[in-house]
């Protein structure tokens, strides 16, 4: 006999703390239906991060107040995550049939050699993902390590709030699973989805349901904002309220954007030309675009000209049930933008432990 009621998943806030906008997404799941019941994306005013590193604790902590005000959540268990150059992802192949202790060890003997830090620097985890195909006799295990400066320092802000961090995610694959649970998947084809943000142009592939390629680029929105400030003489944060609050002059798109289009889309053919050449797969016939750049006019179809394939903003709202005091027009503006943080609320859909 089937239970009358079943156990509902319990309920996370995806919150993207990136180097220019906090972002937060709360998801309701019953099942395998979701509702979105509030977002909320707010500036973090000044240059708050070095690289990907916290510096001005004081700009991300306002931010995030903004957000929980605007969240008026009672839920406080959030999902966040870390990307940069000091946060390791890799497939490694092991042994089967090992117990969680054998391959922590072979896990450690593993990263020892990858990662670039001494191990007690670093928090480590790992997650067999099962028999490979490439490898006959192995299993796969996925090794994510990370500096546990960048850890700790998230884990601290984040707490004062208040909010209370349970999972600890990567970006890439919290792209990963935006797509896998938001995106429309052509059959025996992989999805492909590039989010284009302030400093990071991070690029996803999944397949299956599982993510099969992701790998990050030092290029973002910084370098348009950067020319727009040189050659108008504005301060950058002025530069980024104007793009922000769409008041931005449209002479800036017209003189100023085609220049970071041009970068935009070498960063782009050299990063899928990287993605085949590692995988043996074929280029995609068709790029979601995520980030800041999937809210500016022109980019769209601009580089789907440029790229000679299809290009699509990544709206991760499409089939969603939105709720009466969200605002659909509002959320519509910001759905690029906020690809990663619905990755991360999507943990919603499944039981997590700490």
């Amino acid at each position: 006999m089937k239970p009358l009621f079943k156990k509902k998943a319990q309920s996370i806030i995806g919150l993207d703390i990136g180097t220019k906008y906090v972002k937060a997404v709360c998801l309701d799941v019953s099942g395998s239906v979701a509702k979105v019941n509030a977002f909320a994306c707010e500036p973090i005013i000044g240059a708050a991060f070095n690289e990907r590193e916290i510096k001005d604790f004081d700009a991300v902590s306002k931010a995030l107040a903004k957000v929980k005000h605007n969240l008026k959540a009672k839920n406080k268990n959030v999902a966040i995550a870390v990307a940069g150059a000091s946060v390791l992802s890799k497939v490694v192949f092991m042994e089967p049939n090992q117990t969680d202790f054998e391959l922590e060890s072979q896990i450690e003997i593993e990263a020892d050699s990858l990662i670039p830090y001494p191990l007690e620097e670093v928090y480590l985890d790992f997650e067999e993902l099962g028999e490979s195909k490439t490898h006959g006799g192995k299993v796969e295990v996925l090794l994510s390590a990370a500096h546990k400066d960048m850890i700790d320092s998230r884990i601290t802000v984040v707490r004062e709030a208040p909010f209370e961090p349970v999972v600890m995610d990567i970006e890439g694959y919290a792209l990963g699973n935006a797509l896998i649970h938001f995106a429309t998947h052509k059959k025996d084809k992989p999805t492909c989805c590039i989010n284009v943000g302030a400093s990071l142009l991070q690029v996803c592939f999944v397949e299956d349901g599982e993510v099969i390629y992701s790998k990050e680029h030092n290029f973002g929105m910084n370098k348009f904002v950067q020319d727009l400030a040189v050659i108008h003489s504005l301060d950058i944060q002025e530069v980024e309220n104007q793009i922000a609050d769409g008041s931005a002059p449209e002479s800036w798109f017209k003189d100023t954007l085609p220049m970071f289009l041009s970068a935009l889309q070498q960063q782009i053919q050299r990063a899928l030309q990287m993605y085949a050449s590692t995988t043996h797969k074929q280029q995609p016939d068709k790029i979601l675009i995520s980030g800041g750049a999937g809210s500016l006019p022109m980019v769209v179809e601009e580089l789907a000209k440029d790229l000679g394939i299809e290009v699509e903003a990544f709206n991760p709202f499409l089939n969603l049930t939105i709720a009466e005091n969200v605002d659909a027009d509002r959320l519509k503006k910001f759905a690029a933008q906020l690809a990663i943080a619905m990755g991360l609320a999507s943990r919603s859909y499944s039981q997590w432990h700490m």
